[in-house]
């Protein structure tokens, strides 16, 4: 299993480096911070006044000692100069995954829990009421835009909070900018409250095309050969369902897991938006507006590095789920 991980890892490395040339030619190449800078100015800046705002962007140096200067400053935490002086990249990039990650985490919780329940009894249930009846749920939450979904879950938010007088259910940011009791426990309670309705959102978007999976998945190993002779000898349906069909059955699901967490990146910027976060997704929204070339490297980099992360992830569990993936 060591070797497996550490072969698994050293795989990883190069990807990683590889995605930095990609995220650098990219956002080099999509937008002139400097001519948005001489031309968005009023009034229009002088030539020395833009010539040094290039230096300081080093978009006067090579593309390779520029590429070069970028990625051995985000070795030592220096994610670059911002269009904004008084702007440190690393500590907004960190401080914002931070109410992202705390989305995408429980957006992902709820969606795989609710893909393991309804998948598994869906598939023991095939071709039932209960079978159709989720199977077509899932296709109506897989077919809804994720900005018209989130768009009417806050305004369900906010026609509950009207009803009930309360304003549990937080319709604007990830917390409340003011609370009359700050308390541990409300302040607990208050990031509860504006968690529910976007982690609603990504949850049973992603929740439905998992589902699916889980269901096939289900349905293939249930007819497998090594079921029916665990039913064979005796043992209680229960036992050959989660010791020996979900287990194999899971190793689909982590793969369309780890993949799809770009598209759930991709929804928590839609979702952010809407709801008002102050996440990664706005930090995207403003680095392109402001063509914030360093900004925007940054939040690219670190989404490739969370990719990565859960695909290299994925593979240690498809060693943990069926050993003999356990290369020698």
């Amino acid at each position: 299993m060591l070797a497996y991980t550490v072969r698994r890892i050293l795989v990883s490395v190069p990807v990683l480096i590889a995605s930095t040339f990609v995220v650098f030619l990219v956002v080099v190449n999509s937008g002139d911070p400097v001519a948005n800078y001489a031309t968005s100015r009023q009034p229009a800046p002088n030539r020395a006044a833009v010539a040094a705002f290039a230096r300081r962007l080093h978009a006067d140096q090579p593309a390779v000692e520029r590429y070069w200067n970028w990625i051995t400053g985000v070795l030592h935490g220096d994610f670059g100069p911002s269009v904004q002086t008084n702007l440190n990249i690393g500590h907004d990039l960190f401080t914002r995954f931070e109410v992202t990650v705390t989305l995408v985490a429980g957006a992902m919780a709820v969606a795989l829990v609710l893909a393991l329940v309804f998948g598994v009894f869906s598939a023991i249930r095939q071709y039932t009421a209960a079978d159709y009846s989720i199977t077509f749920v899932g296709f109506l939450f897989l077919a809804m835009p994720v900005f018209w979904f989130a768009v009417l879950l806050k305004q369900a938010g906010v026609w509950f909070n009207r009803r009930t007088g309360s304003q549990f259910l937080g319709t604007i940011g990830e917390k409340s900018s003011y609370l009359e009791v700050d308390t541990p426990w409300h302040q607990f309670t208050d990031r509860v409250g504006h968690l529910v309705l976007p982690v609603i959102t990504l949850a049973l978007v992603h929740f439905a095309s998992w589902t699916r999976y889980t269901r096939a998945s289900m349905l293939e190993v249930l007819g497998s050969d090594y079921v029916r002779l665990a039913r064979a000898k005796g043992l209680r349906r229960r036992r050959v369902l989660t010791r020996h069909a979900l287990r194999t059955a899971l190793i689909p699901l982590v793969t369309v897991t780890a993949l799809d967490i770009a598209g759930i990146l991709g929804g928590a910027v839609i979702t952010e938006t809407i709801f008002q976060w102050h996440g990664m997704g706005e930090m995207l929204v403003q680095s392109a507006q402001t063509v914030d070339v360093y900004r925007l490297m940054a939040w690219l980099l670190l989404s490739a590095v969370v990719v990565i992360v859960f695909n290299l992830a994925a593979d240690l569990l498809y060693a943990v789920l069926d050993p003999r993936i356990r290369y020698d």
